[in-house]
């Protein structure tokens, strides 16, 4: 089955399942569904950080500095959080991402419900080649940099998640 094909669970302005239908409809009519964004930092508290594959369905090539996706039908966002994790990480044994803040997502690609987690992974990550092309740690300051100096496309879902929580968290980020 292709990413395109995975069915998803279709929601409303409040979160609420109104249906489901494959991805590639949902992306294609403009659906709101749900995603998580896991912020993975290291052992020395550096933000992985990485660009996406060329064959992403939304925002290909882009840099990102969160690990997530779509859920299923029917899946929590605590559990994609850790599955996607673990998966896009490529490790085992993390502990349950931290909650932190859910908003909605109106922008370049679409809308998504957006639930934002933190994990700590200090275990050697061996991130997944069909989702990520290339990655490193960088501290906050780095990745300001990188941000503020427009050289790498962002996708524009998780620059819009990263600066939420850098106000939501102010500078305990």
């Amino acid at each position: 089955m292709s990413a395109a094909d995975e069915v998803l669970d279709v929601v409303d302005r409040e979160d609420r399942v109104t249906g489901q239908a494959p991805r590639g409809e949902v992306y294609a009519r403009g659906l709101i569904h749900r995603c998580v964004f896991v912020l993975a930092r290291d052992a020395e508290d550096r933000i992985f950080v990485h660009r996406r594959t060329a064959s992403k369905l939304v925002f290909p090539s882009h840099y990102d500095m969160f690990v997530g996706g779509v859920l299923g039908t029917g899946e929590s966002y605590a559990r994609a959080a850790l599955r996607e994790a673990e998966e896009e990480l490529g490790v085992r044994g993390l502990a349950q991402p931290e909650p932190l803040l859910k908003f909605l997502y109106e922008g370049p690609g679409g809308a998504w419900w957006s639930y934002v987690h933190l994990v700590r992974c200090d275990l050697p990550v061996s991130p997944q080649v069909s989702e990520v092309d290339w990655h490193t740690f960088l501290t906050r300051e780095e990745l300001d940099r990188r941000i503020a100096d427009g050289r790498w496309p962002w996708v524009p879902d998780g620059l819009e998640a990263y600066r939420r929580l850098r106000a939501h968290r102010g500078s305990r980020q």
